[in-house]
């Protein structure tokens, strides 16, 4: 236990990730201090956030928000910055010990090289700066010498699976997917389907973003793409599982036949908290699982031919260079 408070930065912060990060700071104050929070257009709650968490500095993405920000905040000793140089400018301040990169879609990219170049530890939920420079980022935090640990719940999974298993080679890894809400439809079936629809998961409490990517299996497949970069793979390695119950995260199986997995309830906040505090597992008050209310697991093949993208995606890993 660390007598000095990791400070943290959170790229994203009025988001679902950012959010949640935020309770998991809020339940271990003698863990964690905020430094940084950022957000590109919910001003209001920026503001309620930076009031509560008192960062250092706080970065609106959209400059026309600026003055809102700058004076709600003008009695409290928080620096304001607005646009995106600013977003890539305080993922290198010294104060800072790790940046959990939160943001929706590629336009994390530039904030998370700023921050690997600047040496700082990286907590990531942003796959698509793997998916679009996946190569980049893993050789440029090799060279830095920084760690990246993921917050995707299956990435996390697996990293929780090869803990003390570094020296093992991995055979595979087995990604699962709840198949979303359209699970078992058909092409004409998915003709009708509305956007309310595909923004009902059946499992997880996930940004819209993200949410409909789901519904799509585009998500999983950002997150095969993700995966051969976060552990090294290659395509052949990496597989897809449809497991409904979303208990188990996902699987590495090593090359004597043995199979790990990471179970939990579906719950964000624990791949975060793992993230922010490893190589430490901190108490939580998170609802525990109970194999009696879970009679039965069950799996199966994802549909490839009525979900495309997935297929896609696997396309696209083995064409390689900027194809993903």
């Amino acid at each position: 236990m660390t007598s000095q408070r990791k400070r943290v930065a959170i790229f994203g912060s009025t988001g679902s990730i950012g959010k949640q990060a935020l309770e998991v700071i809020a339940s271990h104050p003698d863990q964690f201090e905020v430094e940084v929070l950022t957000a590109q257009n919910n001003a209001a709650l920026l503001i309620e956030q930076a009031r509560q968490f008192q960062p250092n500095a706080v970065v609106i993405t959209n400059e026309s928000h600026y003055n809102l920000v700058k004076e709600s905040l003008i009695n409290h000793d928080i620096k304001v910055f607005a646009g995106e140089n600013a977003l890539a400018s305080v993922a290198q301040m010294d104060t800072i010990d790790l940046v959990l990169t939160a943001l929706v879609g590629y336009s994390g990219l530039k904030p998370t090289i700023k921050a690997i170049e600047a040496g700082k530890t990286i907590a990531l939920a942003n796959k698509e700066t793997l998916v679009v420079a996946g190569e980049y980022i893993t050789k440029l935090a090799r060279a830095k010498g920084v760690n990246i640990f993921p917050v995707d719940s299956e990435h996390s999974a697996i990293f929780q699976c090869i803990v003390g298993e570094f020296h093992n080679p991995i055979e595979k890894i087995i990604l699962t997917a709840s198949g979303g809400p359209f699970r078992g439809r058909t092409l004409k079936e998915l003709q009708g389907v509305t956007k309310a629809q595909a923004l009902k998961h059946p499992n997880w409490s996930m940004g819209a973003k993200i949410t409909i990517d789901s519904a799509s299996l585009m998500n999983k497949g950002l997150e095969v793409i993700e995966a051969k970069w976060l552990f090294g793979l290659d395509v052949s390695q990496i597989e897809v599982i449809v497991h409904p119950q979303s208990i188990i995260h996902s699987m590495v199986q090593f090359q004597d036949g043995s199979i790990k997995a990471q179970m939990g309830l579906p719950d964000m906040r624990l791949p975060i908290q793992f993230a922010l505090t490893f190589p430490e597992r901190l108490k939580s008050a998170f609802p525990r699982f109970d194999f009696a209310s879970y009679p039965s697991l069950t799996f199966e093949k994802p549909d490839t031919e009525t979900f495309r993208n997935l297929a896609l995606s696997f396309e696209a890993l083995k064409k390689g260079g900027n194809m993903p």
